[in-house]
């Protein structure tokens, strides 16, 4: 909101390259005009990036650390209106948390030298109050204003069990799951391969994803993940900075993380929609010795080797507090919680051990055919918001979330009045999607009273629905503006194109003819 509302350009210091392209593809597609720089644009890109970024085409610009005190980047941030810097993961500032990065010590200094620095916000989602006072040290923030929203996610259930076989007990967990998207969290790539091949062999759709494969195949499985191709992704902790899914309704920790920040971070992946989601730890002993391996292991070599008998020994501090989370009998919510710096309750009645019990209840068997009259809808119209999002090349939450989806499915838009009323849904996307959705509503509602919709019914329709609106190729624009000069009606070009009159209209409007 400051980016829009503000003139000039916001600046957002972000390290999750992988992240940004999604982001600001989301942007772009709300109607917020967006650019990156980073190490995966050409030295050409980048020129023209900041080109057109020095002509005030962009009002949000993304931009890795490491790029700031490149003379192109100094040459456009020196005449540059810039109206707000943004320091996301500011945590990776600070020793003593769990991402840091020593490129992110650079950033105090590249506010310093700015001809007229603008207001700088700083953000994070896990950060213990030490962290939090490194970050206005480190960033040297005068006076801020702090703002700590919370770190309850009351709609997440937590769990920690201790199983004999873990493989057996992830498949009685996956048994819950049906039809669900999930993350497995793995602490070695051997792990990832053997847990992966596990669920396939079990009739999963599952994408492993570790820093051992190639970046094609990492690529692959991210997208199959994004675009629900893969319902469960198996990965080390190298998936998910990259990743907002928000649709995610598990995560599972095969192993134990190092930290109880990394846990939190991945484990908080879940449930981002807003619907309840289960965090589920598989702790065993032997998971302590690995997570002693390696952080002897895993620093960079180039840091000198005070700093790195300094960062191990705080890495171990905070590897006996993700052992004493893992073994406790108390509230896991509430020592997460106060591990953070908050006050909490004793008891929150959704972890296991405030409900005290050793498993989730299991799931109610589901009919394979037939739906709820509200799982039908939903289902439609995440089959649609799925088709729609692989024509586009972007993550299905790029489209709609789940949660505008459901939204969708309690106030039944059928027109351009009710459509603008669904959360989450704005003038650019009124425009982009309308059409689409509330054709496919229409559909649903009169197959609904006319008895039972089946998923093969719901699948039909999004298909249907899709095969309408679906892009135009070259060679119906220019078929279509032929039959326009030729004067042919509408209701006569619908039929030769097989659409309906409403998306022929659309596009002889864009077209201008």
């Amino acid at each position: 909101l400051p980016a829009v509302l503000h003139p000039g350009i916001t600046l957002v210091i972000s390290p999750l390259i992988s992240l940004m392209k999604d982001q600001v593809t989301a942007l772009n597609q709300s109607g917020i005009p967006a650019a990156y720089i980073n190490s995966t644009l050409s030295f050409a890109q980048c020129r023209e990036a900041l080109r057109r970024a020095a002509l005030s085409a962009y009002k949000v610009i993304y931009v890795a650390p490491e790029r700031l005190h490149t003379q192109m980047f100094q040459n456009f941030i020196s005449q540059a209106n810039l109206a707000l810097i943004a320091v996301d993961e500011a945590h990776c500032v600070s020793q003593w948390g769990q991402d840091f990065r020593p490129s992110y010590l650079e950033i105090a200094s590249f506010l310093q030298g700015l001809p007229h620095c603008p207001p700088v916000g700083a953000f994070t989602a896990t950060a213990t109050p030490k962290v939090r006072e490194d970050i206005v040290r480190l960033l040297k923030l005068r006076s801020p204003f702090i703002l700590s929203q919370g770190f309850n996610r009351p709609n997440l259930y937590f769990e920690v069990r201790s199983p004999k076989k873990k493989e057996t007990e992830l498949l009685r967990l996956m048994e819950r799951w049906i039809d669900k998207s999930g993350i497995i969290y793995c602490s070695t790539r051997k792990n990832v391969d053997k847990v992966c091949n596990l669920l396939r062999e079990k009739g999963y759709a599952a994408a492993r994803y570790h820093a051992g494969m190639g970046e094609e195949e990492r690529h692959q499985a991210q997208d199959d993940f994004q675009f629900d191709r893969a319902r469960v992704m198996v990965a080390t902790n190298a998936f998910g900075m990259g990743i907002d899914k928000s649709n995610v309704s598990f995560v599972v920790h095969y192993n134990m993380p190092k930290d109880l920040e990394s846990y939190y971070q991945e484990a908080g992946r879940a449930g981002r929609d807003g619907e309840k989601a289960d965090c589920i730890l598989l702790y065993a002993k032997g998971d302590v010795v690995m997570a002693q391996y390696l952080i002897s292991h895993s620093r960079e070599r180039s840091l000198d080797a005070a700093l790195n008998e300094e960062l191990e020994e705080r890495e171990k501090e905070r590897l006996k507090m993700m052992t004493f989370y893992s073994t406790t009998s108390r509230c896991l919510r509430a020592f997460i919680l106060r591990y953070f710096g908050e006050i909490a309750q004793d008891t929150c009645g959704n972890c296991s051990s405030c409900k005290g019990i050793v498993r989730l209840p299991k799931a109610a068997k589901e009919s394979p055919t037939s739906l709820s009259a509200d799982e039908g809808f939903f289902t439609a119209l995440r089959l649609l918001r799925n088709q729609l999002a692989m024509d586009q090349k972007v993550p299905a939450y790029v489209v709609f979330s789940d949660a505008t989806l459901r939204d969708m499915v309690q106030k039944e838009p059928t027109d351009e009045e009710t459509f603008l009323q669904v959360s989450g849904v704005g003038e650019e996307k009124n425009k982009r999607y309308r059409q689409v959705f509330t054709h496919l509503i229409r559909l649903y509602l009169a197959a609904r009273d006319q008895g039972t919709i089946t998923r093969a019914d719901a699948s039909q329709m999004a298909q249907t629905t899709y095969n309408t609106y679906r892009s135009w190729t070259d060679s119906e624009i220019i078929r279509l503006r032929a039959e326009r000069a030729q004067g042919m009606t509408v209701l006569a070009m619908a039929k030769a194109h097989e659409r309906p009159e409403e998306a022929i209209e659309d596009m002889l409007h864009q077209l201008g003819i």
